[in-house]
């Protein structure tokens, strides 16, 4: 398939388009952090059931994932919180349960 220069008015709305899609960037970063934060409070619910004591240093690691929102408010944060090693493991301390 052949490529051909876009028109004034195609690239005026591709530049638009990709702004668009860049200024949500924070927003996607915060929703993978919020499904990251699901997932892992969801592996120690169990821990709350009533026949169960759930050790404070638990209660204490699942109340600051609740906090990310608050305590990490922009992309830079976001950044960190999402970094990742060569084996695409999370490398954030927030993210190891203790």
């Amino acid at each position: 398939v052949g490529l051909r220069d876009m028109t004034t008015e195609e690239q005026a709305q591709y530049d638009k388009d990709l702004a668009e899609w860049n200024s949500k960037s924070a927003d996607r970063k915060l929703a993978e952090i919020k499904r990251i934060r699901l997932q892992k409070l969801q592996e120690t619910d169990y821990l709350s059931n009533s026949d169960v004591v759930m050790p404070d240093n638990i209660k204490t690691w699942r109340q600051s994932l609740r906090d990310i929102p608050a305590n990490h408010t922009n992309e830079n944060a976001y950044n960190l919180l999402l970094a990742r090693d060569s084996n695409s493991n999370l490398t954030n301390s927030i993210w190891s349960k203790p």
